[in-house]
């Protein structure tokens, strides 16, 4: 018996109280189950939270588009539950009628009035950026306008570009009096528009400069003036590489734009004395002729011209990094 005991307790693997259980004892798929959870989770989760933001995009923005180029090949007309496949009959009609192409030659007074905003936009995002006194002021002044809505902007400017209005009082006050059709011919009426536009847009180009301006570190700022750099030097060799990309975006919207121009020519001249957009011709075309097929045409050509002026800008004038530290 004692012999039996000893052989007993020396073959007895002595353990301690709460010690852990062997993993071996363990089934392998008991083991795994807890590590894969929380890495599926992890996986599933960024696709939770775009769920939504997925289904908006794809519903109000790739659907519609995807309708678009699909009526640009009918010749529906809005109204109709019937729609007959004309192949390419819309694109053939766009290339070949000269009236519907040469709305193209308006968007050329909104890109120079681009520029114009672009140009005044970095003056005074560059002067500002400095310390000076009420320049706070002077940035709400400049932004104040791209807040009002667009429409609200077309009556007011209506009113103020009107045989008799608030400029012809304005310019009788210095001499140059007179009443003056503002908006009666198309040289006129679309330089007055363009202008309208560089009053509105020109504080977003201002605050996106601002921003760009103001993330460039002080200390580049101290170096210079230590060294003797001028504002103009300072400009040239801290502030315009450092707001490159911002430059470069500015100018794509401001391609983009002056092509699909509507609000303001649209309110304030409903598109006649030859200041008809391409935009507002693509809309009469749909809901004033009632040719949805040829207006959804006309819109997949614009947006390829876009994609298409904004691929070769990219191109020529690619994104690089700039390190100024």
């Amino acid at each position: 018996m004692v012999s039996d005991a000893k052989v007993t307790s020396a073959h007895t693997v002595p353990t301690s109280r709460g010690s852990a259980p062997d993993p071996a004892a363990q089934s392998p798929q008991g083991l795994k189950k807890p590590a894969q959870t929380p890495q599926r989770l992890r996986m599933v989760t960024p696709w939770l939270f775009l769920l939504v933001p997925l289904a908006l995009l794809i519903t109000f923005t790739y659907v519609p588009v995807g309708n678009m180029i699909y009526y640009s090949f009918t010749d529906w007309d809005g109204v109709s539950p019937e729609r007959n496949v004309t192949g390419v009959d819309n694109y053939t009609q766009l290339f070949t009628r000269p009236e519907l192409f040469r709305v193209f030659f308006v968007s050329f007074y909104y890109l120079a009035a681009s520029a114009v905003q672009i140009v005044i936009a970095l003056y005074f995002a560059t002067v500002l950026s400095f310390d000076l006194r009420f320049r706070n002021l002077f940035k709400g002044i400049l932004f104040f306008p791209y807040l009002i809505n667009g429409v609200a902007i077309g009556f007011v400017f209506l009113y103020f570009f009107q045989d008799g209005g608030t400029l012809d009082s304005v310019l009788s006050w210095f001499g140059a009096g007179g009443d003056h059709a503002w908006l009666g011919d198309a040289e006129s009426a679309n330089t007055s528009l363009a202008g309208v536009s560089v009053w509105r847009f020109t504080g977003l180009n201002f605050v996106l400069f601002l921003g760009a301006i103001q993330s460039i570190p002080g200390e580049l700022y101290e170096a210079a003036q230590l060294d003797g750099a001028s504002r103009w030097q300072q400009f040239r060799h801290i502030i315009a590489p450092g707001i490159k990309p911002v430059l470069s975006l500015s100018v794509i919207l401001a391609v983009s734009g002056s092509l699909a121009v509507f609000e303001i020519p649209y309110i304030m001249t409903s598109g006649a004395t030859g200041t008809s957009t391409f935009v507002i011709q693509t809309v009469k075309l749909a809901f004033q002729f009632n040719k949805t097929g040829l207006a959804s045409a006309c819109a997949v050509v614009l947006l390829l011209i876009i994609l298409l002026i904004t691929w070769i800008q990219r191109r020529l004038v690619p994104d690089e990094k700039v390190d100024l530290v």
